[in-house]
């Protein structure tokens, strides 16, 4: 069966290079069950390669030719070999987590063919503390980050004892929550800029005080203040071309350290995470004597209801949107910077909390269209970025997971740093911790595993500066 391709995932097929796969991933660590043998990751292997039925969505390739005049369509793999995507991998001696990592980077960095299904994942054992890994990528027009990650969380449960759990890719009965839930991710943060675009064009009556929210905007891009469109990002390192070979840095914190930080300041917990992001950025370009003089702009994905300030749930009736927020790495206090970015974070979400869901995605359209246009038309170095660095902050499970018996211990996002945008930080949350997932370009984003240092050590300077250890 031929199905058309939605003009959001079309974008992200489009948008690929051999210097810009447009894949997602994730790396999930595991403990291995009580009393499971040496040959677990293995048996792990066999289960996640053999399931009965494969869903239809990891069935799917992209195809174009004369009979589809041209255009992209989804079409059914009738070659599917499961062992192609599902694969079996040990690390080098001595197994340690650095091993892990340079090998995520290297199966992050190569594209996913399109004449085959658009993911893949790999078992991987070696680990010298035993521990199990797994690293799954999925191009951006199947599942988006948030929709890859509930498609994880739907095969995990509370229950160490259970063990008829299935493959993420395993087809299974449609349920009304898992309707809503697939509902629910396609609007979701990763997706805004191309479903921003789209709805852009096709205003309707909802949308008939976007000029005066547009004027609004820009008025405050004009001054400098926090609003959805920027005007003022500095050039820095992260802001030009890239090469497609990618380095992978993970580590997670405990989310408790950031609680009392924020409860110690009037902060939120998004707050602190963005001050630790700005406190490493700021030491790492001072690193590379490349710290400009003016502060750097995150755009960050947030979840809003239309009429309220507030971060959005899952359940309907919110919007999805983004901020540009002023890191203010230009100041050298912590606690200085903290206020900044809390200041700029609500003055974002209420800026935001007075559109329509429509205007909210047709200004995020807006704010996002010159990091698009920009590396499309080959104009980097010419312009200004319009904000420096992507971060994003992804709520996961709370409560301890286990997949068929095996403890998940560990879960890190790897996502798409773009021409023009060398560095892409996005955080999950689970079981009482924050990870930290930090995706560059190798060859412009140098010794990118140094950022976690300035990450451990900015969350220390915050917990001084706030009086909260």
């Amino acid at each position: 069966m031929v199905n058309p391709i939605d003009p959001t995932s079309a974008a992200f097929l489009y948008a690929e290079s051999r210097t810009q796969p447009m894949h997602v991933g994730g790396l999930q660590l595991f403990e291995k069950p009580e009393g499971a043998g040496r040959d677990y990751a293995r048996q792990m292997y066999a289960a996640m390669s053999a399931p009965e039925e494969i869903a239809p969505l990891f069935l799917k390739r992209p195809h174009r030719s004369i009979g589809t005049a041209g255009q992209l369509v989804w079409v059914p793999d009738e070659h599917f070999d499961i062992e192609h995507h599902v694969r079996h991998s040990a690390l080098p001696r001595p197994g340690r987590v650095r091993e892990l990592l340079d090998l995520c980077s290297r199966l992050h960095s190569q594209r996913l063919a399109w004449e085959r299904p658009l993911w893949e994942a790999h078992i991987i054992e070696g680990l010298r503390d035993g521990r199990v890994a797994m690293y799954t990528k999925t191009h951006h027009a199947l599942v988006d980050g948030v929709s890859a990650m509930r498609l994880l969380a739907s095969v995990l449960t509370t229950d160490p004892e259970r063990r008829d759990m299935p493959a993420p890719w395993a087809a299974r009965p449609a349920s009304a929550k898992a309707q809503r839930t697939r509902e629910a991710a396609e609007s979701s943060l990763a997706q805004v800029p191309m479903s921003a675009l789209r709805s852009a064009y096709g205003l309707t009556a909802e949308a008939a005080g976007l000029p005066s929210a547009l004027v609004k905007t820009i008025t405050r891009g004009l001054r400098n203040e926090t609003s959805a469109v920027s005007l003022y990002a500095p050039r820095t390192m992260f802001n030009q071309s890239i090469t497609g070979s990618r380095r992978f840095a993970a580590q997670d914190w405990p989310i408790e350290r950031m609680r009392a930080i924020g409860q110690a300041t009037g902060s939120t917990i998004n707050d602190v995470v963005l001050a630790m992001c700005s406190g490493a950025l700021r030491a790492y370009l001072i690193d590379h004597d490349a710290l400009p003089d003016t502060g750097l702009v995150a755009m960050v994905p947030v979840g809003l209801n239309a009429k309220q300030a507030q971060v959005a749930s899952a359940d309907g009736g919110n919007a999805v949107g983004s901020v540009m927020v002023q890191l203010a790495t230009d100041l050298d206090d912590p606690a200085a910077r903290l206020v900044a970015i809390h200041r700029s974070m609500r003055d974002g979400k209420q800026a935001l909390s007075s559109m329509t869901p429509t205007q909210i995605l047709a200004m995020s359209a807006i704010g996002m269209a010159p990091s698009i246009l920009t590396p499309m038309l080959r104009m980097q170095g010419l312009v200004r970025p319009p904000f420096n660095v992507i971060i994003s902050n992804v709520p996961g499970p709370r409560s301890t997971q286990y997949l068929n018996g095996a403890k998940l211990v560990g879960t890190y996002p790897l996502s798409i740093p773009i021409n023009g945008m060398a560095l892409n930080i996005t955080c999950t949350s689970y079981d009482g911790k924050m990870g930290f997932g930090l995706t560059g370009c190798r060859r412009t984003v140098p010794h990118l595993q140094r950022l976690l240092g300035h990450l451990d050590n900015e969350l220390t300077a915050l917990e001084r500066a706030a009086g909260a250890r």
